[in-house]
C-alpha cells in the first residue's frame, strides 16, 4: 500500500514538488490498519486518530436528542478520515465511524501528525488540501441539505455516491438525507419509474 499512499499525496497536492524520500519518511510513521466490517475505527467518547483510506467504506453517526442514529457521512477511498475536532483539539468525539465493509488504509495518531507538519513542507500542503477539501464538501452537504429538496438530494447522491446504496443500510441513508425511511421509500419508488 506504500505506492497508494504516495500517489494519494502526490494527487492531492498535484503543483506541489513531491520528493519520494520525503514521502518514504512521512509514510513511516503511519501503520497498516485492517477493520472488519461492523469495527469501530472511531468510538463516541474517545480522540481521533487519522485513516488514510485505501479500501472499503466507513459510515460516521451521532445520536439525536431523541437517541436516534443519525449518519453525518460516508467515506470512500481514497480519502483521509477523521473527526476534525476531536483529533486537532484532542477532546473526545460526538462521533462514531464504522466500518460497513472490510477497510484497508494507513493510520496514524496526533502527535505523529503533529510532528509531521512541523518537519515536512509537503506534508503541511498535503494537510492544507485535504482539510480544504473536507471543508467543501461539509459546505456543500449542508447547501444540499438547505437549498435542495429530498428528492434532489437523493438524486445527488445516487449520481455521486451510488456504491453506498450497494453497502449501507437504507435506514442510513435516510438519516443521511435527513428524511424518514417512509419518505425515502417513497422517493425511490418514484425515482426508478422515471
Amino acid at each position: 500500500m506504500t505506492n497508494l499512499f504516495s500517489e494519494f499525496i502526490k494527487s492531492s497536492i498535484p503543483d506541489f514538488p513531491c520528493d519520494d524520500k520525503e514521502l518514504e519518511s512521512i509514510s513511516k510513521i503511519f501503520e497498516v490498519l485492517e477493520l472488519d466490517k461492523g469495527e469501530y475505527f472511531l468510538k463516541q467518547g474517545r480522540i481521533s486518530g487519522s485513516l488514510i483510506l485505501f479500501e472499503g467504506y466507513l459510515r460516521a453517526y451521532t445520536f439525536s436528542e431523541n437517541g436516534d442514529e443519525v449518519t453525518t457521512a460516508f467515506y470512500g477511498p481514497p480519502r483521509l478520515i477523521f473527526d476534525v475536532a476531536s483529533f486537532f483539539q484532542q477532546k473526545p468525539s460526538v462521533e462514531n465511524i464504522i466500518a460497513l465493509t472490510k477497510v484497508k488504509g494507513y493510520y496514524s495518531d496526533y502527535n505523529s501528525v503533529d510532528k509531521l507538519f512541523h518537519e515536512h513542507a509537503l506534508w503541511r500542503e498535503f494537510g492544507r488540501a485535504m482539510l480544504a477539501k473536507e471543508y467543501i464538501l461539509f459546505k456543500d452537504r449542508t447547501m444540499r441539505l438547505i437549498n435542495l429538496s429530498a428528492e434532489e438530494h437523493y438524486a445527488h447522491l445516487m449520481e455521486t455516491n451510488f456504491e453506498i446504496f450497494q453497502i449501507a443500510q437504507l435506514r442510513h441513508i435516510a438519516s443521511y438525507l435527513n428524511i424518514t425511511d417512509t419518505s425515502l421509500s417513497r422517493i425511490r419508488r418514484d425515482f426508478f419509474k422515471k
